[in-house]
């Protein structure tokens, strides 16, 4: 939301570039691809910073129950709009609590795409990555992709991931399957709740 106070067209701009790539028939839903791939069917998806819904609507559509969390009101509103049947919630990651909105069950799968993980406060990371594994079934999975050179080394990551209960179940470098090397642009982490399968 610092981003937002700074530049308060930010949000509109990012909900009319997506809107815009969509309509000029751009591939924006790679990410829900993978994740309905690893999904049971019919599965509960949370998608952790929701943005505009793109996401989280395919998965919808793809017959997920799907709820999507963001902090900007403005990319709520328009996952709103232009996503209808997932449950869309106003919420800092950071102080998630989706019981306290009526929604107990725990997800099979929770996704955050969009370099998310990488827009955190550095003091918010591992407690929210604590708050996403609590969101977990005990059997699911957490899903997580940002890119190389946003002020938050994969290492230091998987370091966090790891203090909040989460351990690494494949790593890959694309959300089309590439194998993750370490001199990769991009993470994509599929993490698994401590303790369990």
């Amino acid at each position: 939301m610092r981003q937002v106070a700074e530049d308060p067209e930010h949000s509109v701009r990012y909900v009319d570039r997506f809107r815009q790539l969509a309509a000029d028939g751009v591939d924006v839903v790679g990410e829900a691809r993978l994740v309905d791939a690893m999904a049971p069917r019919g599965a509960r998806i949370l998608d952790a910073g929701c943005g505009p819904g793109r996401i989280g609507g395919q998965l919808h559509r793809l017959g997920h129950t799907v709820v999507g969390v963001d902090v900007d009101p403005v990319l709520v509103r328009a996952a709103e709009e232009d996503h209808p049947g997932p449950t869309w919630v106003t919420q800092d990651l950071a102080l998630l609590d989706l019981p306290a909105h009526g929604i107990p069950e725990p997800f099979d799968v929770v996704v955050s795409a969009g370099n998310v993980m990488a827009f955190l406060a550095p003091s918010t990371r591992q407690e929210v990555l604590g708050r996403l594994r609590a969101h977990t079934a005990p059997e699911g999975r957490v899903v997580v992709g940002y890119g190389a050179g946003r002020g938050y080394p994969f290492e230091e990551f998987l370091t966090d991931a790891a203090a909040s209960g989460l351990r690494p179940d494949l790593l890959l470098s694309t959300w089309d399957l590439r194998p993750f090397s370490d001199d990769a642009e991009f993470l994509v982490a599929v993490l698994r709740p401590v303790g369990h399968p």
